[in-house]
């Protein structure tokens, strides 16, 4: 199986790296494959005839599971984010699952993960296990911030891949 991590924290090394890092590690029992964290990329992501930047695109697409993940800016994503997302073709350009995770300071924009980034996800092919996840910031490295949705959708991961297998 391979596994990507794409981040959109406009801080590189961020806690919504390690945070997406933690999920994509539980979810698939080994560290990603492929981690894009979009901060290093720089103008880079603005140049849509960037070679480094096409080819992120294209690994990312290939992935079985990615983790996407953003920290939450006025109750959505990223434009770090969006910027990269554009890059995929409507309806093909991710072929397996997307997990939408987004961090924010506190439960207010609970719902942003699955109002705002799920749905660019599903648009651009993508297949979303079970909810959205939203966790706040402060509880980024607490895996219990994390059980109770690792419970409900590490099994309907493990039957979406072993299906495809």
């Amino acid at each position: 199986m391979t596994t990507a991590v794409v981040v959109g924290n406009p801080k590189p090394a961020s806690r919504t790296l390690a945070a997406a890092t933690y999920v994509a590690r539980e979810l698939s029992g080994s560290e990603p494959d492929l981690v894009v964290d979009l901060a290093t990329l720089g103008p880079a992501l603005l140049d849509w005839t960037d070679e480094t930047v096409a080819e992120l695109v294209k690994e990312v697409g290939a992935a079985e599971l990615v983790v996407v993940a953003s920290p939450t800016y006025k109750g959505a994503y990223t434009g770090l984010l969006k910027l990269f997302l554009d890059r995929f073709a409507g309806g093909t350009g991710l072929s397996g699952l997307a997990v939408p995770l987004m961090l924010g300071g506190s439960p207010a924009h609970s719902l942003a993960p699955e109002l705002t980034l799920r749905p660019v996800l599903t648009e651009i092919g993508g297949t979303v296990p079970g909810r959205a996840l939203y966790v706040v910031d402060a509880q980024h490295d607490d895996p219990a911030a994390y059980a109770d949705w690792l419970a409900a959708t590490s099994p309907l991961v493990a039957a979406f891949l072993g299906a495809r297998a």
